[in-house]
């Protein structure tokens, strides 16, 4: 992997630990900034809604940009939205500071994913992507933790401090390692307009909607651990903070080997990944009893949960080019499936539905995820021997060897086709 690949994964080590620092440091915030723990709550749905509706509105103004450009101004954003809650005085400019840096992330995830997926070869592009989203995975199981203790030791100030200054040396290494920063063209993504051409493209939204609901299935259940975790399955309130660290290390190594996994068989990967996910919700929701049970679901999921990440754009770009926007949106859908499940999982047990209801929620949307990928394959079987569908240029190349690429330092030059795999 080239040096920027883990710059940007270290970016996205420090923001989604900014991100998530919040929910471990909610009665330090309520308290020093006079409001209610349920008001701080709200700030993880500020951001949430930053990145999910903010995120590609930040992309499409920035299109003309190059790669090294954007990255520098999004970087200075975030930087900036950091310290403004670390100086806060009062909860509305907190808000303000977590709406900045969740549209800076957004927009980060997709210029960053685009870079990361230019600097290698096509055929390792989930093994990329697994690395860049390894620094999600590795951030709830050691930047979290840290941030919370850190907030307890000196103060919500000193853990926002931290957090900035981790950003600015991940923005160091980012730029300092961006190729070709010397071309006056180097890094320049399509037009805006050629850019929303693509979303004609109805087997990407076929591809968003996998992403949205194999999240949607984790985040509806996971949302809810603590409570089945003490109420059902009996483990005491001291294991949940082990429990969710197993379940964290299990995500780690799960990306390490669906990264390298993915790469050839994108689409087999997000099947039996959803399936087995599907199977341990299934299996969660029945058993949850057992100790035993529990804990191998819980880390099952981790293991074969947020990991898909990795072969979602691995398929996702088999049908669409690798760019900006499309990425962003991307992680935008993502955030549409963090926000919609849990949302839905808190309704079924409002109705008295118990607490496995929101497992069982989980079911449906792996079930839905499954269904999505039924779409595509049918997509495929469609069209005539050797043709393609308007706006789905993947399909001619679906069966075809992956051709010589052209490189210079490393960095693919063509950017502009979809990566022809050898999985149906």
């Amino acid at each position: 992997m080239p040096r920027i690949v883990y710059a940007l994964a270290m970016g996205v080590f420090a923001m989604t630990t900014s991100e998530f620092m919040v929910a471990g440091m909610l009665p330090q915030l309520a308290g020093g900034l006079g409001v209610s723990i349920s008001a701080i709550g709200y700030l993880v749905s500020a951001y949430a809604v930053a990145m999910a509706l903010g995120g590609p509105v930040i992309s499409a103004a920035m299109a003309r940009m190059s790669h090294t450009r954007a990255l520098a101004v999004l970087l200075a954003a975030f930087l900036a939205g950091q310290v403004l809650g670390a100086v806060s005085t009062g909860y509305p400019v907190m808000v303000v500071s977590r709406l900045i840096t969740g549209g800076a992330e957004a927009a980060f995830f997709g210029v960053g994913m685009t870079v990361a997926l230019e600097a290698v070869p096509r055929q390792r592009a989930a093994r990329a992507s697994s690395v860049v989203f390894g620094g999600l995975m590795v951030s709830s199981v050691l930047g979290v933790p840290l941030s919370t203790y850190l907030a307890q030791w000196a103060g919500w100030r000193g853990a926002f401090w931290a957090v900035a200054g981790l950003v600015l040396l991940a923005g160091a290494a980012i730029l300092l390692n961006m190729p070709g920063r010397g071309a006056a063209e180097a890094g320049t993504p399509e037009p805006l307009r050629t850019q929303l051409d693509q979303f004609r493209n109805r087997p990407l939204w076929a591809v968003y909607l996998t992403s949205l609901c194999y999240i949607g299935a984790l985040f509806a259940a996971t949302s809810y651990f603590a409570p089945l975790f003490t109420q059902l399955s009996g483990f005491s309130l001291a294991m949940v903070p082990v429990l969710l660290t197993g379940y964290g290390l299990a995500a780690v190594i799960g990306n390490a080997i669906i990264g390298r996994l993915a790469d050839r068989f994108p689409t087999r990967v997000l099947a039996i990944g959803m399936g087995l996910l599907g199977t341990l919700l299934a299996g969660l929701a029945l058993g949850a009893s057992s100790q035993v049970v529990t804990l191998v679901c819980a880390l099952g999921m981790g293991a074969v949960g947020m990991p898909l990440n990795s072969a979602t754009i691995a398929r996702r770009m088999r049908v669409a080019p690798n760019g900006p926007l499309i990425n962003t949106v991307g992680a935008s859908m993502v955030n549409v499936g963090i926000a919609v499940g849990p949302a839905l999982g808190g309704i079924a047990i409002d109705a008295g539905l118990g607490l496995t209801s929101p497992v069982w929620v989980g079911v449906g949307f792996a079930t839905l995820g499954l269904a999505s990928l039924l779409y595509r394959a049918n997509a495929r079987t469609e069209r005539a021997p050797g043709s393609a569908p308007a706006g789905d240029t993947a399909n001619a190349v679906d069966r075809a060897p992956v051709p010589a690429l052209q490189s210079t330092g490393g960095t693919s030059t063509d950017r502009t086709q979809p990566v022809a795999c050898r999985d149906n």
